[in-house]
């Protein structure tokens, strides 16, 4: 049985009601007697953290003995849910590298803002860690590079927060698209269209309050002077800590064309444009309103965002396959298959909702065999790459093409985006 049926039976046990998917999958991995916990960390505590947390603890083996945010009251109110919910008190962090310090630590969670992932991922593998990290995998391409060759150099497993990659649907979606039937598939579409990329509602800076570590909620970042509007989930629609709904949808939606595609490698050029055009009076760095073209010899991706929540098929974001038979339409609801005169059988393909369970379940999985995580660093860092590369063509409206290997792209405008220029004593290594 490979992995994806043996976690697809899992789920639909769970689903019946008799048992977890991880708890399954625990079973199913290699014992190692009294020592088989796998104790972990979690930084960045607030939102998908605790998600990603909620589902990793479905595995009986694994418990979480520490906790780390720079916002105290985020902190304790985590820290009262992980009591009431295991029985056991874990210790508070403010500072990641403390928590890394510890000799206990399997494995930690990163769940902070995305110009964080980087120097956090780096730390956590120089520290003996596997490391769990959410998408995009890091706000800038040289942090990309700096992370993949940081889990080869400690030979660390790392799974990206991507997924989709163990969702059930899209296993069938890939297995479909190979199987030839949509016919020679010129385009690819995708769309991400969702409110929350619109920060409306301009308030004064103000001095940060006591209960947050604003220094450290920087980082590397720029400082800048504390303003609620730059904050919890708003962080992802200003430069220094995001990329707005291209690497927040992004690299989801991205990582599907890419995967249905065959796509490894770099596009040959990259041509985006981008604006607050749907609301003008909204604060955000980022695009409201965006288009960019990513074209190869034979296909063409197209991806595209506004913050008006509706789009094609009825659908407010999705993935469409243009075929020379039919169009598949794709997203985490279902995918379907819409023929062209005839030339091919309607198909309809509902998912089982178990991916994030699954997707933590891999991980613990590939922590005990040391293999390969359903989606490694390089693959997340290829998809964050691609929309990074998105962002640089719209800010600067040129046309590029990334050099791989040189890791330029010829314009001085654009290169001058792909690296971040870290703030004091911060650095990337």
């Amino acid at each position: 049985m490979n992995r994806l049926e043996f976690l697809r039976k899992a789920g639909a046990l769970a689903a019946a009601g008799a048992v977890s998917p991880l708890l399954v999958s625990s079973l199913h991995a290699r014992r190692t007697g009294a020592n088989d916990r796998i104790r972990i960390g979690l930084i960045g505590c607030r939102s998908m953290g605790w998600v990603d947390l909620s589902d990793a603890l479905l595995v009986p083996e694994v418990e979480c003995v520490a906790l780390c945010d720079v916002d105290a009251h985020v902190l304790e109110s985590r820290a009262a849910d992980l009591e009431k919910r295991t029985g056991k008190r874990a210790d508070l962090y403010s500072d990641y590298r403390k928590l890394l310090e510890r000799n206990d630590l399997d494995a930690v969670i990163i769940a902070t803002p995305d110009h964080w992932h980087c120097r956090q991922m780096v730390d956590a593998c120089a520290a003996g860690k596997d490391v769990y990290v959410e998408k995009p995998v890091a706000n800038s391409i040289a942090e990309c590079e700096r992370m993949v060759a940081a889990a080869r150099k400690y030979g660390r497993v790392v799974q990206v927060g991507q997924q989709q990659r163990s969702g059930n649907h899209w296993h069938e979606m890939k297995r479909y698209l190979d199987s030839g039937k949509l016919g020679r598939i010129a385009k690819v579409n995708i769309w991400a269209n969702f409110s929350y990329a619109c920060i409306l509602g301009a308030v004064p800076d103000q001095p940060a309050p006591e209960w947050l570590d604003y220094d450290m909620w920087l980082g590397p970042a720029a400082m800048r002077p504390y303003n609620p509007k730059r904050l919890h989930g708003s962080w992802r629609m200003f430069w220094d800590y995001g990329g707005g709904l291209i690497t927040d949808w992004g690299v989801h939606l991205l990582d599907m064309a890419l995967w249905g595609m065959d796509v490894k490698g770099m596009p040959n050029q990259v041509m985006g444009s981008g604006g607050n055009h749907q609301n003008p009076e909204d604060i955000a760095e980022t695009f409201d309103t965006m288009s960019v073209v990513y074209t190869f010899d034979d296909f063409i991706i197209n991806w595209d965002n506004v913050t008006v929540e509706s789009g094609p098929y009825g659908r407010n974001y999705g993935v469409e396959f243009v075929g020379a038979n039919g169009s598949l339409v794709a997203n985490r609801e279902n995918w379907e298959v819409i023929p062209y005169k005839d030339r091919v059988e309607p198909v309809q393909c509902l998912p089982d909702y178990m991916d994030h369970r699954d997707h933590l379940a891999d991980f613990f999985l590939r922590m005990r065999d040391r293999g390969q995580t359903a989606c490694p660093i390089e693959n997340g860092a290829l998809c964050a790459t691609y929309a990074h590369l998105g962002n640089i063509s719209a800010r600067t409206g040129k046309a590029i093409t990334y050099d791989d290997v040189r890791k330029r792209t010829g314009c001085k405008e654009a290169d001058r985006l792909l690296t971040p220029a870290y703030r004091k004593p911060w650095k990337l290594d």
